[in-house]
């Protein structure tokens, strides 16, 4: 009966912490990276700009790069991805999701 009683409160314990999670997002350290990070990490050769072998040698696919392009020059710039992340941003806040992550300019303003 204790065993039962043990187990039944520890997945209790174990779900409630589970939907507390949920509700409050991911953990600090698991948030997506800022536009400027990811962008960093893209530019291989450091000119300023990822161009399509970069973006597919960062292992994105090829048909999202001309989404992100919006002058459509071949490349894109951090302006260019910070666009695409307000984007996404706003669409998701639309449908009732959280942000993927922290905006552009760092964390929203504390009221």
């Amino acid at each position: 009966m204790r065993r039962t009683l043990l187990a039944a409160l520890a997945t209790c314990a174990t779900l409630a912490a589970g939907a507390a999670l949920a509700q409050d997002g991911p953990p600090p350290g698991m948030q997506m990276p800022s536009p400027e990070a990811i962008f960093k990490r893209w530019d291989a050769n450091s000119d300023g700009a990822v161009d399509l072998a970069e973006w597919k040698a960062a292992g994105r696919p090829e048909d999202r790069f001309a989404m992100i392009d919006a002058n459509k020059d071949g490349k894109i710039t951090l302006d260019e991805l910070k666009a695409a992340f307000e984007k996404m941003r706003q669409r998701r806040m639309q449908e009732g999701g959280p942000p993927p992550g922290p905006p552009p300019e760092g964390p929203p303003p504390q009221n």
